[in-house]
């Protein structure tokens, strides 16, 4: 027994020195020189754990392969990393701003939204929040699209002026609704 693991560790010996620097090269050309010796002491191991199944008529063809595989296998794992380094970037970064300012905004525009009339309320949100056309909206408001198209023009003129008058006065509008009816309004981020 010990014969025969000596001899199995002479050949390997052998083929490891007649095929490292080629295996060597090879992988380099495709992960680069950081992941070769990686990939070529990978491909030995699976080698010597599978020596008995090594071909011998082209055992250098099935170390290739091999490397092959664990190649593959070495970019796909670089290309996880890379996806979840950048997920995790997204979510730093997310978590590092502070939104307080689009809170603040949010509150704003709904307040100056509150204090308009009810017809201008419902022909902004049907056209911002709910992303309808003109046709989608005129059904729904009992209208034909002329007069939708009217009605939406003035009130986002007169939506925009009273924004642009709190945004002048650097101040808060007075006419900020209380809780119940911005939750009764719905919410759109």
């Amino acid at each position: 027994m010990e014969q025969d693991n000596a001899a199995a560790a002479g050949r390997f010996e052998e083929l490891f020195d007649a095929h490292y620097a080629e295996l060597t090269r090879f992988a380099t050309r495709r992960v680069g020189p950081d992941a070769a010796g990686d990939i070529v002491s990978g491909t030995f191991l699976v080698a010597w754990r599978r020596f008995a199944q090594l071909p011998a008529e082209h055992p250098r063809a099935w170390l290739y392969a091999t490397a092959r595989h664990l190649i593959a296998n070495e970019l796909r794992a670089c290309a996880r990393r890379e996806r979840l380094s950048a997920k995790a970037a997204v979510t730093a970064e997310a978590v590092v701003d502070d939104h307080a300012g689009q809170v603040g905004e949010h509150l704003r525009v709904r307040a100056v939204l509150a204090g308009l009339s009810p017809a201008d309320q419902e022909v902004l949100r049907l056209a911002e929040w709910e992303a309808l056309d003109v046709a989608e909206m005129a059904i729904v408001l009992g209208c034909s699209r002329v007069a939708v198209k009217v009605r939406l023009h003035r009130a986002r003129r007169r939506f925009a002026a009273r924004l642009l008058a709190t945004e002048e006065s650097g101040a808060p509008t007075t006419s900020r609704p209380s809780m119940p009816s911005i939750v009764a309004e719905g919410t759109r981020s």
